[in-house]
């Protein structure tokens, strides 16, 4: 479990997040959506200790995260699972090397152990017998597993997505929104993704916050969304014509 309380973040004379509490759930995929300019990105970024709000505190479970020492978040670190927007793997590195870098970076494993790992969650991401391959030399929804099997190399308690969906077609898109939560489920991680993608929201949005502006305008679920009065929340999730298809079928089957 993550906790925000009234978390404040400026850049300058502009104040990016203006007072955000809340609390993302464990073992469920938490989304933050919002428009672009929203403050999704930097709230994600105070959480994972790149930024350091102004104001506020986060609780990692009964910790707070401005108060650890370098130890404590060291540790913390390890517990953090991070799945990039366009992946972030490394170029000149096999996919073997790649899932395993977290595993030599954070533990005192035998190579014949970390292996073992490496070989566990490729199969576990439905990808096999591509460890000598390059990312080069697989389509980007495979990368996209990769990324997803070095993410969870290390059995984090959390795991944060920046727009995982990126770039990828929409019926990848999809699978990769079932692997994120059927791995959250499976290992009772506090996941928290960001994203833009409404698809998203419908697949796997078991509690989803809104912002707006730097504010939290409207918080619930996939089926909530759908049958909230809030005109920020409608006017985000019904910009298009299918999702007001949604909406009338949503309204007719209640």
């Amino acid at each position: 479990m993550i906790k925000v309380e009234n978390i404040k973040k400026s850049f300058g004379e502009e104040e990016i997040l203006k007072g955000i509490s809340t609390t993302f759930d464990k073992g469920k995929t938490n989304l933050i959506i919002g428009q672009s300019g929203s403050g999704k990105t930097v709230l994600l970024k105070c959480l994972i200790g790149l930024f350091e709000p102004n104001d506020g505190l986060i609780y990692f479970e009964d910790k707070v995260l401005k108060k650890m020492n370098d130890e404590d978040r060291r540790n913390l670190r390890e517990d953090i699972g991070m799945l990039f927007q366009g992946g972030a793997l490394f170029d000149s590195m096999t996919i073997e090397e790649n899932v395993m870098f977290p595993l030599k970076m954070f533990s005192s494993q035998k190579k014949s152990e970390m292996l073992e790992r490496v070989n566990e969650v490729l199969k576990r991401v439905n990808l096999e017998n591509v460890n000598n391959k390059f990312p080069s030399e697989i389509s980007g929804g495979m990368q996209k597993r990769v990324s997803i099997a070095r993410a969870i190399v290390n059995k984090p308690k959390y795991l944060f997505c920046d727009e995982p969906n990126s770039g990828l077609d929409p019926n990848t898109a999809i699978v990769i929104d079932n692997l994120i939560q059927e791995i959250t489920h499976e290992y009772n991680i506090t996941t928290i993704v960001v994203t833009h993608d409404m698809n998203s929201v419908m697949e796997i949005g078991e509690k989803i916050v809104f912002l707006k502006n730097g504010l939290l305008v409207w918080q619930g679920t996939n089926d909530e969304i759908f049958k909230t009065d809030n005109d920020d929340v409608t006017k985000f999730v019904y910009s298009s014509d299918l999702f007001k298809k949604i909406r009338d079928l949503q309204v007719k089957k209640s």
